[in-house]
């Protein structure tokens, strides 16, 4: 094995090694004006991408563009808001069994934390 590909393959394994344990099913409230609303997500981390869905009012929803690095995950949802598009991109830092997420929604900040059920 030449010495490129075993240092690529150590970074890999290294990186992997100190990634969260984001993997499972999720679960929390939003606060809204009209009161909480309970939301639910199910993550897969393959390296540095996270897929997975969110469920809640508006349905099941398909995550995108989402990333892992270290204990940091990022991701958008979009869904129908009255028939325009709106966009939440969340960032999050997992610590143990919890995701603090700082979520932005029309430029406005909104945090959630939700807790690891699986």
């Amino acid at each position: 094995m030449n010495m490129r590909r075993m240092a690529i393959g150590l970074m890999l394994a290294a990186v992997s090694c100190f990634a969260a344990d984001v993997d499972g099913k999720w679960t929390g409230n939003m606060a809204t004006p009209n009161g909480d609303v309970p939301v639910n997500f199910t993550f897969k981390a393959e390296g540095a991408t996270l897929s997975g869905t969110t469920s809640g009012p508006a349905g099941d929803i398909k995550i995108a563009d989402g990333k892992v690095d270290g204990n940091n995950v990022s991701f958008s949802v979009t869904f129908d808001f009255g028939g325009m598009p709106l966009t939440m991109n969340y960032r999050g830092v997992v610590a143990k069994d919890e995701i603090k997420f700082a979520i932005e929604v029309f430029g406005m900040p909104l945090e959630l934390t939700v807790k690891k059920t699986s």
